[in-house]
């Protein structure tokens, strides 16, 4: 089937790819086939293909890209109770060792064994068709649109990370980073309950689509703010309850206790290629409570109710879609990060 493939560091081909066609694509009893519709670009694809890596997880064979997606059933396995043939659904892209003890203690997601898409060696989902497990597939209500689906896996990290900050209603928050994962966090932690979000950025153009988001979201640009400046100025002096760092910047990291308030929370999202300086001492005085995700669990059903509902409203945040014929030099823009784009997506033909 023709496929995005990275074919090693900075090589990007689209074109049949029979390796795919293994015993991985077997329908078994429990799973579904899927017709994808959307996929969307994740900063880790971007990073796959510009490093060949991230971290441990190398790129040392022909790998297909791509892990957020939306589309439709087309085929279920023998035992299948909750999807039929033509469902809209959404995907959750890691599947866990169900016997492993971490699957069993609820944290799948932090599974030494599971296997995400497009992470090596594991195939992604920019090709026509795939199999998945019912259990990790998500039917869509008919106001979700497939773009809107599409962004469920970006938005269960903020999701995710809500949750971990152990928002309460009232709370003041900042948000480091203004890209698509650091905007679903803002959003999730406002549907959570936070009073304000202060969001940082370097990008005037994600500044102003942060802003416009919610008149609850105060965007600081921090080539001319200082951020702590501005927080202490808003909370009398007292600082933010939470920090979401969400840039993967060893610069922002060193900061994020400098605007929290006394008991705060420190939520550490933004993956680090290196170790970074950590301020113990910072921490200590304020008794900060400090978590780190990886990922997502339990959270994509909650993630495609609050779109139904409108609680969270994704839209502003995919500008650019791109057709599938074109996902080369989708890559290729979104490598250059282009500062007006937040999400950008590749639809599959029909």
């Amino acid at each position: 089937m023709k496929s995005l493939v990275l074919e090693k560091k900075d090589d990007l081909s689209l074109r049949d790819f029979p390796a795919i066609d293994r015993a991985e694509e077997v329908l078994g009893a429990r799973d579904v086939r899927i017709k994808l519709h959307t996929v969307g670009i994740c900063g880790s694809d971007v990073h796959y293909y510009t490093h060949g890596r991230i971290g441990p997880f190398v790129v040392n064979a022909p790998m297909i890209l791509g892990h957020e997606a939306s589309g439709t059933v087309i085929e279920v396995g023998a035992e299948v109770a909750t999807l039929k043939e033509g469902d809209r659904v959404c995907m959750e892209p890691g599947i866990p060792d169900p016997n492993s003890k971490a699957t069993q203690l609820g944290m799948y997601n932090i599974d030494p064994a599971v296997r995400f898409w497009a992470t090596p060696p594991v195939h992604g989902i920019l090709r026509p068709t795939c199999v998945h497990p019912e259990a990790f597939t998500f039917k869509l209500p008919d106001n979700v649109s497939f773009a809107e689906a599409a962004m469920v896996e970006p938005l269960a990290v903020g999701v995710h990370a809500a949750t971990k900050a152990r928002v309460k209603p009232g709370d003041n928050a900042v948000v480091m980073g203004a890209g698509p994962i650091g905007l679903v966090t803002a959003l999730s932690a406002l549907a959570a309950g936070c009073a304000k979000v202060f969001v940082t950025d370097l990008a005037a153009k994600k500044l102003e689509i942060a802003g416009s988001l919610s008149p609850a979201i105060v965007p600081v640009d921090v080539t001319s703010q200082n951020l702590t400046d501005v927080v202490y100025r808003d909370t009398d002096g007292w600082g933010v309850d939470i920090v979401f760092e969400a840039t993967g910047s060893p610069h922002a990291a060193k900061t994020v206790f400098e605007p929290l308030c006394p008991g705060g929370c420190v939520v550490m999202i933004g993956g680090q290629p290196d170790p970074i300086q950590y301020d113990a001492g910072a921490a200590m005085i304020r008794e900060a409570r400090v978590e780190n995700i990886f990922r997502y669990a339990h959270v994509f059903p909650r993630c495609v109710g609050m779109l139904s509902s409108g609680a969270i409203d994704v839209k502003p945040l995919i500008t650019r879609t791109f057709d599938f014929s074109d996902s080369v030099q989708a890559f290729e823009i979104a490598a250059s990060a282009p500062p007006a784009d937040v999400k950008m997506q590749i639809e599959l033909p029909q």
